[in-house]
């Protein structure tokens, strides 16, 4: 093997086929909330937060957590699927990213008993639920599979009823569908960070008698039930994700081994990936509930997962440099990183990976690259002479 050719095949810029779809590297954007969708309805400003991921050449571009019905949103701005009036600004997204050679995903989502706070920049607490409160400021009642509160001061939510279980079964399947008419190529379950699929499972906040509680093969039974819905509501080709929450990092909360179960029943109903994250299940600040946060952190669960259940996965937490993503990767500890926060201060991530490990990218923009190396080689030019910018 040449040295071009070992530089093209490192592993984080492997394609990965997944059904029928093949993502050209390893590297994806893991969905972030931006609290900036008016009524649901994705403008501009995601238009051009989501295409500058593509254009910086990410394989996997993941819309934010968008909500089934608008009672699953977390606070009034967040993005919305309820409606088929919101299909076409979600469809414009999803074109530009296919356009420049991306892969566009997107999150369904349900906050549960964690609805109805305000942005986090103002403080992301519980909206009041004063009377005659109206407009962009007024609260909810917020869903959970009991009454059980997500934190001190934090509101009972409505537990939910079996058929209202069953409903929303069919809500998470009609968003599924949904996204397809937009042109989402990855539909993500996101049963994480104390939001409505986690909160069925983790013992902590469900304490039903029925057979959506009690066990943990009956707490899992609603999120299980989502993802079969779902999976027979989307086509064959298309991917089906579920992001969990690893641990719940409490005692008598979740572990890693009920993770893995859990894997092993979603993977037996058609889910192709699981992302690895974790914590979220009470929003009670005095409580420590994190993983330590160090670099790659929740990798260990994604490898884990992937080698007691034989699913691939996908990890997120700290990835902040492509030897690290790369080595994730080529180790098989996870099939595909996802980069939050580091995309949002470069969104040429990507492309800087590129750059770092010595790779050609087959994906480059051909309007980039008519400037850019020659860019490179003049900076270098001077550097070399001695020279500096200061």
């Amino acid at each position: 093997m040449t040295e071009e050719n070992a530089q093209t095949t490192r592993a984080l810029f492997s394609p990965l086929t997944l059904r029928g779809v093949t993502f050209p590297n390893r590297i994806g954007v893991s969905p972030m909330c931006m609290y900036s969708a008016t009524d649901g309805h994705a403008t501009d400003f995601h238009l051009v937060h989501l295409g500058r991921f593509a254009l910086g050449g990410a394989g996997l571009i993941i819309m934010e957590a968008t909500a089934i019905k608008p009672e699953g949103r977390i606070s009034h701005h967040d993005a919305g699927i309820w409606s088929d009036d919101h299909i076409a600004g979600l469809e414009r997204i999803t074109r530009f990213i296919k356009m420049h050679g991306s892969v566009p995903g997107i999150q369904l989502a349900h906050a549960g008993r964690r609805a109805s706070v305000t942005e986090p920049w103002r403080g992301g607490t519980p909206l009041s639920l004063g009377e005659g409160e109206q407009g962009a400021e007024a609260a909810w009642e917020t869903d959970g599979p009991s009454t059980l509160p997500a934190g001190p001061d934090w509101p009972r939510p409505h537990e939910m009823s079996v058929g209202e279980i069953h409903r929303s079964i069919d809500d998470w399947a009609d968003a599924a569908k949904r996204a397809i008419a937009a042109g989402f190529q990855v539909i993500e379950l996101h049963g994480a960070h104390g939001y409505l699929l986690h909160s069925f499972v983790s013992p902590l906040s469900n304490n039903r008698t029925d057979s959506y509680g009690g066990s943990a093969e009956d707490r899992m039974r609603y999120p299980v039930e989502v993802a079969k819905a779902v999976r027979e509501a989307i086509p064959d080709d298309v991917v089906l994700s579920y992001r969990a929450s690893s641990v719940d990092g409490i005692d008598g909360g979740l572990t890693i081994e009920d993770t893995t179960e859990l894997a092993k029943h979603l993977a037996g109903v058609g889910v192709d990936i699981v992302d690895t994250s974790s914590g979220g299940i009470t929003a009670d600040r005095s409580v420590d509930t994190r993983v330590r946060r160090g670099f790659g952190f929740h990798a260990e669960f994604s490898g884990t997962v992937k080698e007691v259940v034989g699913i691939p996965t996908a990890t997120v937490g700290m990835i902040v440099d492509p030897e690290q993503a790369d080595a994730l990767v080529a180790t098989g500890t996870c099939d595909m990183v996802l980069v939050g926060r580091g995309m949002l201060d470069d969104p040429n991530w990507a492309m800087h990976a590129h750059d770092r490990l010595g790779s050609q990218n087959p994906h480059a923009d051909v309007r980039f690259d008519t400037y850019l190396p020659a860019w490179r080689r003049s900076i270098s030019k001077l550097l070399d002479n001695g020279e500096s910018p200061v």
